[in-house]
């Protein structure tokens, strides 16, 4: 690293640590050691320092993530505006539909799932809430980049990595400026397998009291149940319906 660097380098290992723990579960000193190529005692003193932070919980030799991080992410969740109507809705609407149903949020360059919601016939798609990831490749984060300011939906472009996730992924600025002026023109956004293969879903922006993107509703599922009609029809205008109430509880709050 580094002397420009602003990073703190024990800092970094703390979250090091964090990560591993998340990635694989419980891990041993020794096992944390070879992992990440520190040394006993500084494992050792991280762990002592995120355990007494409630940070990490050791069972028996091994270390695990505390739950500690639960009850901030559930206080995040439910600062989000309407977070309680939010969640209504996706639970309604995957009622509705039997699909999967998501609502996600933008956070610097990526999307992060704030809720999600499976209905009947439902397939597992691997989408949890607090999943991250690139906010340019599903149908919820393209409602929610075409919706921003222009200087703003600029920048964001600009700055993304269009790498593949699946096998239609936009990986050309230009086509994806001309896919986002398609979403504003039609009012929702469409998933045609860019994220996961096999894998469908349609999108719309959801907006606070002041026209702010609170982030975005999109309904998921197998590309050979979502098409044709459900697709371009059926599926759009229950999004687009369920959108438009979750306004109007946030603009009457």
């Amino acid at each position: 690293m580094g002397k420009s660097s602003s990073k703190v380098k024990t800092t970094e290992t703390s979250f090091d640590i964090m990560d591993v723990l998340f990635e694989q579960g419980g891990q041993t000193v020794e096992e944390l050691e070879t992992k990440l190529g520190l040394t006993n005692s500084t494992v050792h003193r991280h762990l002592t320092t995120l355990q007494g932070r409630g940070y990490v919980v050791k069972d028996g030799s091994s270390y695990r993530l505390g739950f500690k991080l639960l009850t901030m992410g559930g206080q995040l969740r439910r600062n989000v505006t309407a977070y309680p109507m939010i969640k209504a809705k996706v639970d309604s609407l995957a009622a509705k539909t039997n699909e999967r149903v998501q609502f996600i949020i933008k956070e610097q360059d990526e999307r992060v799932y704030l809720y999600t919601q499976t209905g009947e016939s439902a397939v597992q798609t691997g989408a949890y809430t607090g999943r991250r990831g690139p906010i340019h490749s599903s149908a919820a984060g393209k409602a929610i980049i075409a919706n921003l300011p222009k200087t703003e939906r600029d920048r964001l472009i600009d700055s993304l990595d269009l790498s593949k996730t699946g096998p239609n992924t936009i990986t050309d600025r230009g086509e994806l400026r001309n896919a986002l002026r398609e979403v504003r023109e039609r009012g929702y956004s469409l998933n045609l397998e860019e994220s996961t293969a096999g894998v469908h879903a349609v999108g719309a922006a959801v907006r606070g009291k002041n026209g702010e993107v609170v982030g975005a509703l999109s309904i998921s599922g197998p590309a050979t149940r979502l098409k044709g009609d459900r697709l371009e029809q059926e599926l759009p205008d229950a999004v687009l319906g369920a959108t438009n109430e979750l306004e109007l509880h946030i603009e009457h709050a």
